[in-house]
């Protein structure tokens, strides 16, 4: 189970090191290298409530094999991909299998193990999330720099295809099978919902990714406006789903607890950062900076490894030190991304302080999300326990896609040529989002001090 976590989890990291040179290779467009990114985060975050529901209903096991074989055929026709258009289209179905995959890996743990059996397995599953974006790093600078066969960017989708292939063989032999008495038949899928979900995410991002680089026309604003009117019609079809007795995709009942609508908002601040950083980062290091692949992914290294050791010890800090956590690590996280800008203008490779500015980045956005997702699902009712996650883990990457659609046009509207960019070009695109991912990460830091009157 853990090892089809990691995989799904590398492929989120491992493809951003690729970009340069899916690019190069497809000559792609930065709107094309953006949709490769945050197609697989749209399907991911549309999908992810809709998936546990599944396991539910239709058995978390043959859910779970179900999403894998997804997952894996779909990392297949990626890595076959002839064009942008078609690698587009594979990675919202690769993100598909994740959304019916993941959430079937939780549930076979909390059904299959008690006591502290239970406790190695989710701190195996903690470890896992933790080390997997710095391996997708590394994984995928290693691959594309190896040009395997002349392969170039290809293996980082291909390499999933044995892997998933021999999970599917021992995962049939060794996870329990379901028991049909204990499958739950009482919560429906709300597929309207789902469909008013889909249709405002996707006409939210579209105009973003694509309005850059048409010059904004009128259909990006009109395609923006109807984002807003069908949030608006979601956000009232699952009311009265609610009031009706149904089972919405994301109960209102959820958002009206004290502290979610604050840990909504900052998980969404927080993933922005996180994935705008990394998307514009990774074209400034390789397409300004000239750095190979492996290097590009040695680079970042760092920060995914602050970001796990911070995210599993924070619980062990001093008591008097818990209330500030996160608010703290919004205001290092800004510094911290304002001073890589800084260190990388005018071209330059920002010496030692850049590694500095890393660790800090890594231990800020860590503080603004473990801390902030804990107490968030540690507040609610034991009987909306399963809503609250659900509704968290969609918002994670619902920040994801934003960060992707929102700060790589920022960046890519600064450079003269997406191809070959000059390295001040770059640079200067470059401070200028960092610029603006730092506003946000501060937004974030304030945003506890508004406080609703009850």
């Amino acid at each position: 189970m853990l090892a089809a976590q990691f995989m799904a989890l590398l492929d989120v990291f491992i493809v951003n090191v690729a970009v340069p040179t899916i690019g190069s290779e497809l000559h792609a467009s930065g709107a094309g290298l953006q949709l490769v990114v945050a197609g697989y985060s749209i399907s991911y975050a549309v999908l992810l409530i809709t998936g546990a529901r599944l396991g539910d209903r239709l058995g978390h096991r043959r859910v779970y094999l179900a999403g894998l074989a997804i997952f894996t055929a779909a990392s297949l026709a990626c890595g076959l991909a002839q064009g942008t258009g078609e690698l587009i289209a594979f990675r919202l179905v690769q993100g598909a299998g994740s959304a019916v995959m993941i959430p079937q890996v939780l549930s076979l743990i909390q059904r299959n193990f008690t006591g502290e059996a239970r406790a190695r397995a989710l701190g195996a599953y903690a470890a896992i999330l933790a080390t997997g974006a710095a391996a997708g790093q590394v994984l995928g600078g290693l691959l594309v720099s190896a040009d395997l066969f002349g392969t170039g960017w290809r293996p980082v989708f291909l390499v999933n295809v044995p892997v998933g292939l021999v999970l599917l063989a021992v995962g049939r032999r060794v996870l329990p099978r379901d028991d049909a008495r204990a499958l739950e038949r009482s919560r429906g899928l709300d597929v309207p919902g789902l469909v008013l979900l889909a249709a405002a995410v996707s006409l939210f991002t579209v105009p973003l990714v694509l309005g850059q680089e048409e010059d904004w026309p009128l259909w990006s604003w009109f395609s923006l406006g109807s984002a807003a009117v069908f949030f608006a019609l979601f956000g009232r079809y699952e009311s009265r789903l609610a009031r009706r007795g149904g089972a919405p995709l994301i109960a209102p009942r959820v958002l009206r607890h004290p502290g979610i609508g604050l840990a909504v908002f900052r998980l969404l601040a927080v993933m922005a950062v996180n994935a705008g950083f990394l998307f514009s980062l990774t074209l400034h290091i390789q397409g300004g900076l000239g750095y190979s692949a492996l290097r590009a992914g040695l680079t970042f290294a760092p920060t995914a490894v602050i970001f796990g050791l911070v995210g599993l010890t924070w619980r062990n800090w001093p008591a008097s030190w818990q209330r500030a956590l996160i608010p703290a690590g919004f205001v290092l996280a800004a510094g911290s991304v304002a001073g890589v800008g800084a260190v990388l203008d005018g071209g330059g490779d920002g010496g030692a302080w850049l590694y500095v500015a890393f660790a800090g980045v890594g231990a800020g956005l860590a503080l603004g999300f473990s801390p902030t997702l804990t107490r968030a699902l540690a507040t609610v009712r034991p009987e909306d326990a399963a809503d609250a996650s659900g509704l968290l883990a969609t918002v994670t990457q619902l920040g994801q896609l934003m960060g992707v659609a929102a700060f790589g046009t920022l960046f890519l509207n600064r450079l003269e040529s997406l191809g070959a960019p000059g390295a001040y070009t770059s640079a200067d695109a470059l401070l200028t989002c960092m610029y603006a991912l730092a506003a946000t990460a501060l937004v974030g830091a304030v945003s506890g001090l508004v406080r609703r009157r009850r």
